[in-house]
C-alpha cells in the first residue's frame, strides 16, 4: 500500500492499549515453514517484526501498551502431541516478551485447537500460571468455527476468569471457490466475523456466559451492517426463534469491537452506528498494514467519530483497562 501523503501530523492517541497488534517471531515463521506453510496467508506480502519496531511504533502514536498475538496460531490439522507442544512453546515466549517490557506488553496466549482436553491444559498453564491475558483465536479452525458448542468448555473456563477471547478472521474452509486473483484477507475477512456472531447468536454464548468477553477485529468486520439482518432468523424459520435471544442486536453489542480498518467514513458510520462507546477498542492491525494505514485509521476515527472527550478516554485506554488489569496496576 502506498504511503499517503495526507495522513495529519502527530498523535492520534494519548495513553492507549492497543488490542490487535500481531508478534512474528522468527522462530515462530521458521516452524510454519519447516511444516509446509509457506506463507501465514497466501496473496500477502510477509512483514518483518521485532520487539523493537513494535516498541517504536508505539511510541510514535501514543501507545502506551499492546496486547499482542501470534497469527494465525498453531495450524488445524497438527496432531495433538505437536500442537500442545507448539502451543507451549509459543505461550512462553509471549510470557517471556511481557516479562522483559513491564507495562509494554500483554499477550493473548495461543491453543492446541481443536484437541479439548489439551486446549483446557494449556489454557490454565497460559493463563493462570504464565499470566497471560487472554486467548488469541482464528475465526475457524479447518471448518470448525469459534461459536461452535464444542468450545463451551473454552468459554466457560474464560468467562470464570473474565479472559478476552480476541478472535481473529482467517480463510474460509471451502476449497474450489473462485478467488478473482485476490488474497481472501481483502474481502473474506469481514465474512468470517459475521459467521463467528451469527453461531454466537444462534447458539446464545453470550447469554449463557454472561462474563465472557469477546473481542472482533476490523470494528467487527461486517457485523455491523449484518446485525439486523441475523435477528431475522425466526422470520425465515419458525425453529430459529427459540434459539434467538430476547434482545438479539443487543446481543450482538455485547461484543467488543476494535478499531483497525475502520478509518474511511462508510465503515466509521457503520461502526458508530452500531457499538456503544464502551465496547470500542483501540486496534493498530501493526505490522501486518502499513503503518501510516493505522496512523491515519486512528486520526480519523478520533476527529470524525464524534466521540465526546469521555468517549475518547474509554476508547483510547479506559474499555481495555477495564479487560487487561495489568494496565491498571491491579493485579486482577
Amino acid at each position: 500500500m502506498r504511503e499517503n501523503s495526507q495522513t495529519p501530523a502527530g498523535k492520534p492517541w494519548s495513553r492507549a492499549i492497543d488490542v490487535h497488534h500481531h508478534i512474528l517471531p522468527d522462530f515462530y515463521l521458521d516452524e510454519l515453514e519447516n511444516m509446509g506453510v509457506r506463507t501465514i496467508l497466501p496473496g500477502i506480502d510477509r512483514p518483518t517484526w521485532s520487539a523493537d519496531s513494535s516498541l517504536a511504533m508505539m511510541d510514535r502514536h501514543g501507545i502506551r501498551a499492546a496486547v499482542v498475538s501470534v497469527w494465525p496460531g498453531v495450524p488445524a490439522g497438527l496432531e495433538p502431541e505437536p500442537a500442545a507442544e507448539f502451543a507451549r512453546r509459543v505461550n512462553e515466549y509471549l510470557a517471556e516478551l511481557v516479562a522483559a517490557h513491564p507495562g509494554r506488553f500483554g499477550a493473548f496466549a495461543t491453543l492446541p485447537i481443536p484437541h479439548t482436553d489439551l486446549v483446557l491444559e494449556e489454557f490454565e498453564y497460559a493463563v493462570d500460571t504464565l499470566g497471560l491475558d487472554g486467548v488469541g483465536l482464528v475465526s475457524n479452525y479447518a471448518g470448525l468455527y469459534v461459536g461452535d458448542r464444542s468450545m463451551d468448555p473454552l468459554f466457560a473456563a474464560a468467562a470464570r476468569r473474565r479472559s478476552p477471547l480476541f478472535v481473529h478472521p482467517t480463510v474460509p474452509p471451502s476449497t474450489g471457490q473462485p478467488d478473482f486473483g485476490l488474497p481472501a484477507s481483502l474481502y473474506e475477512f469481514p465474512f468470517e466475523s459475521v459467521r463467528v456472531a451469527a453461531q454466537l447468536l444462534y447458539n446464545q454464548t453470550l447469554e449463557r456466559f454472561p462474563e465472557l468477553p469477546v473481542i472482533l477485529p476490523h470494528g467487527g468486520g461486517g457485523v455491523p451492517f449484518y446485525a439486523g439482518r441475523l435477528s431475522c432468523g425466526g422470520l425465515i424459520s419458525a425453529a430459529l426463534t427459540d434459539r434467538l435471544p430476547e434482545d438479539p442486536v443487543g446481543s450482538l453489542q455485547r461484543l467488543y469491537i476494535d478499531i483497525a480498518m475502520t478509518g474511511d467514513p462508510h465503515a466509521l458510520a457503520a461502526l458508530r452506528s452500531f457499538a456503544p462507546a464502551n465496547r470500542i477498542l483501540v486496534g493498530s492491525d501493526f505490522p501486518l498494514m502499513p503503518e501510516s494505514y493505522t496512523l491515519d485509521t486512528g486520526h480519523r476515527v478520533v476527529r470524525h467519530g464524534g466521540f465526546s472527550a469521555e468517549e475518547r478516554t474509554r476508547l483510547d485506554h479506559a474499555n481495555a483497562e477495564g479487560l487487561f488489569p495489568r494496565f491498571t496496576g491491579k493485579d486482577g
